[in-house]
């Protein structure tokens, strides 16, 4: 980890563990985090292992904020937390992943209110419960999967001119507009995001989740559209496949992205599963 005292540096770590399901798979993770070109650091990302009802639970997410970091350092600090304490998150883990990113989004609002400007926050979120692979996603930061050397989107982006996105929030009231990109109510470029009083009910923090089997899997990442915005599925796969080692890979991801001429923040995790 680099030091506090360069916060322009690119930060990284990673570690290492098991899965308890049938098959006692090894896992890695590796993290990197860049401020890149933007004046301010938005991005936040959370790796956390832990045990729930004698179960191995692992969580991994990065939350890029919007109109300040605030959103993003709260869910960094609380969705995991609360889903972990959702009564029914080993019994029913999809209803608790919902309604803890509700709980989530609820308790920041009501937080939010002595603050005058509104600030929002994405959450791409990987969770790993024995042998089950759960991703959930609001917003514009993403989830792919490598299954046998192919880029596996585990998550699809929440963006205003998506149809069914469009829909929704015109029957909620809503509209968007064209202002540089596809906004909604002329404001955010996102559709769904933790936070942002001032556009609910439009912009809601309800997860998209998609379940993926392990077996198989030889790694994910998960990452803001700092890297999204200048990496195609296929290249960002392609270009780490043979790194091995899960914060190498990280760390390569930012330089590209960066390289490439990403103008944002760039956050991204890899999770590489040894005996898929």
């Amino acid at each position: 980890m680099i030091s506090g005292r360069d916060p322009d540096a690119l930060s990284s770590g990673g570690g290492i563990s098991f899965l308890n399901g049938s098959g006692g798979a090894q896992f890695s993770y590796g993290y990197s985090s860049f401020k890149g070109k933007r004046a301010s650091m938005e991005d936040y990302y959370e790796t956390s292992i832990s045990e729930v009802d004698g179960q191995m639970v692992a969580f991994f997410g990065v939350f890029d904020g919007h109109g300040g970091a605030r959103t993003a350092e709260y869910l960094k600090n609380n969705l995991f937390k609360n889903l972990c304490s959702h009564p029914d998150f080993i019994r029913d883990t999809k209803t608790a992943i919902v309604e803890a990113f509700r709980q989530t989004d609820a308790e920041y609002l009501h937080e939010e209110k002595a603050h005058q400007k509104d600030a929002g926050s994405t959450a791409s979120t990987a969770v790993l419960l024995g042998d089950r692979l759960l991703v959930a996603n609001v917003g514009d930061s993403r989830v792919v999967a490598c299954r046998a050397g192919s880029a596996i989107p585990l998550s699809i982006d929440h963006k205003p001119d998506r149809s069914d996105e469009r829909q929704r929030i015109e029957e909620a009231g809503g509209f968007i507009v064209w202002a540089g990109t596809w906004r909604v109510g002329g404001v955010l470029a996102v559709s769904r995001a933790f936070g942002d009083k001032l556009l609910k009910p439009y912009v809601v923090a309800e997860p998209e989740i998609q379940e993926e089997e392990i077996n198989g899997v030889e790694f994910i990442i998960v990452a803001s559209d700092g890297l999204w915005n200048v990496l195609s599925n296929k290249d960002a796969v392609a270009l780490v496949q043979d790194i091995t080692d899960a914060e190498a890979a990280s760390r390569k991801l930012i330089q590209e992205a960066y390289a490439l001429g990403s103008t944002d923040n760039i956050t991204c995790v890899v999770v590489r599963f040894e005996n898929s």
